[in-house]
């Protein structure tokens, strides 16, 4: 019998390497290369060729989930032959939310649910506990993935969930679940499953102790879509974000509430991102952000305080850091105002993350509010990309927003002069502004 050949493959990058060494010579990440088998490459059988109109069936067709927040974060449903990946901290709810869908997908399709870190009874305690009705679902708890995917053809299965990834094995790999080369022959046969049945299938995925997807990058690059389980200890409510999805938006995000018979969705998000007690007080601003194919209205807090070091704090949550300091430096040159011994808290509320920079001008203003001890107007919202010469440029969307804040019942809004629309909706006052200075003349 012939020795069977190793490699060295990195877990970042996936690079291949004849020796060991500290350092990955492509990536340059430390102590990640791992000890793989190198099998024969398998000669796939050939596939003929066809045409779209040679296509049966609704092309634009997608299966409904059940749960309109988590189609929405999918592009408007699961599209046959599509793999899913779905990360989260443990923990999190991901077999949970997997469960109740499986539950609601097989009043339509058959479905196979398949898991190597729980056993059936476990599964069925499950059900019962969340109320659901999926008493004909396919169950199996194995970790072989030729026998999983042999039992979804037996049955015929048109959705396929895998619980977890980790877990899995493939016999023409020798190395243990979990390792590199399991993961990205495991995933490409899967992928391969998935394609060549029209079978749908969701993964759900470990993360390192970064809140990454563990595994090699390669791995996200072969699946369709990525979605991440994002949820605060603090708050009843997750949100799952999609980071990559072929067939919709990504950053779309999906908002679920956790209660004792599972997840519910939340169809209007900023009913829980704002807290109307606290935004008429003092270093409190309501904005509008811009979450995938929707607004979104969130509340930004400011807190300044008598610093009581010779280094001033600057504490950012749900916004950038650096942004932070920067905006502040500019505070103090087109604004009149000094913060320099002054500690500086900013917040989103809700424990929402946003990285555009429409909520520049809604973090000064929340700022300037705090420091002076006055509330902002009653019922105003506003947004803003603050630039280092103090003018204050326009977002996108801006129309869209504006609609978004008179539905809540806001009546003024400060927004770039860009992007005051030409006919304003009714019940609300736009005021366009091209300098920081106008808008704090416009809100103070």
């Amino acid at each position: 019998m012939a020795k069977a050949k190793t490699s060295y493959v990195c877990s970042d990058c996936g690079a291949h390497n004849s020796k060991w060494a500290g350092q990955c010579t492509d990536c340059g990440a430390w102590n990640t290369l791992t000890e793989t088998s190198i099998s024969a490459p398998r000669v796939a059988a050939g596939v003929s060729a066809t045409t779209l109109e040679a296509l049966s069936g609704d092309l634009e067709y997608r299966h409904a989930t059940g749960f309109g927040e988590f189609d929405r974060v999918l592009g408007g449903g699961l599209v046959p032959g599509a793999v899913v990946l779905l990360g989260g901290d443990p923990g999190v709810g991901k077999s949970t939310l997997l469960q109740q869908v499986s539950a609601k997908l097989m009043r339509s399709v058959p479905v196979c649910y398949a898991t190597g870190e729980e056993s059936l009874r476990q599964i069925g305690q499950r059900s019962l506990r969340l109320g659901l009705d999926a008493a004909a679902m396919n169950l199996l708890s194995d970790t072989s993935l030729e026998n999983i995917l042999s039992e979804a053809r037996r049955c015929k299965a048109r959705v396929l969930i895998i619980d977890s990834m980790q877990t899995m094995t493939s016999q023409e790999v020798l190395s243990a679940p979990g390792s590199v080369a399991q993961l990205r022959d495991c995933v490409g046969k899967i992928v391969q499953f998935a394609k060549q049945n029209d079978v749908a299938v969701f993964i759900i995925g470990h993360v390192t102790k970064e809140g990454a997807i563990a595994g090699p990058r390669v791995v996200e690059h072969m699946v369709d879509t990525v979605l991440y389980f994002e949820s605060d200890p603090s708050s009843r409510y997750s949100m799952i974000r999609s980071v990559k999805n072929r067939f919709g938006a990504s950053g779309e995000m999906g908002v679920f509430a956790m209660t004792e018979a599972g997840f519910l969705e939340v169809s209007n998000p900023s009913a829980i991102f704002l807290s109307r007690d606290s935004v008429d007080e003092p270093g409190s601003v309501v904005s509008v952000a811009w979450e995938g194919s929707r607004p979104l209205l969130v509340e930004i807090q400011a807190l300044v305080a008598d610093g009581n070091s010779n280094y001033a704090k600057r504490l950012a949550q749900g916004v950038e850091q650096n942004r932070l300091a920067l905006l502040l430096a500019v505070l103090q040159r087109h604004g009149s105002l000094s913060v320099t011994d002054e500690d500086v808290f900013v917040n989103v509320v809700g424990g929402l993350r946003i990285n555009e920079t429409a909520v520049d001008l809604p973090i000064l203003l929340a700022i300037v509010s705090s420091f002076r001890n006055k509330a902002a107007p009653e019922r105003l919202v506003c947004f803003g990309e603050v630039g280092l010469a103090g003018e204050i440029r326009p977002v996108r969307f801006g129309t869209e927003r504006i609609a978004a804040a008179a539905k809540q019942g806001f009546t003024r809004a400060i927004v770039p002069n860009g992007n005051v629309p030409k006919q304003c909706p009714k019940g609300i006052d736009v005021v366009g502004v091209r300098k920081l200075s106008d808008a704090l003349d416009a809100a103070f």
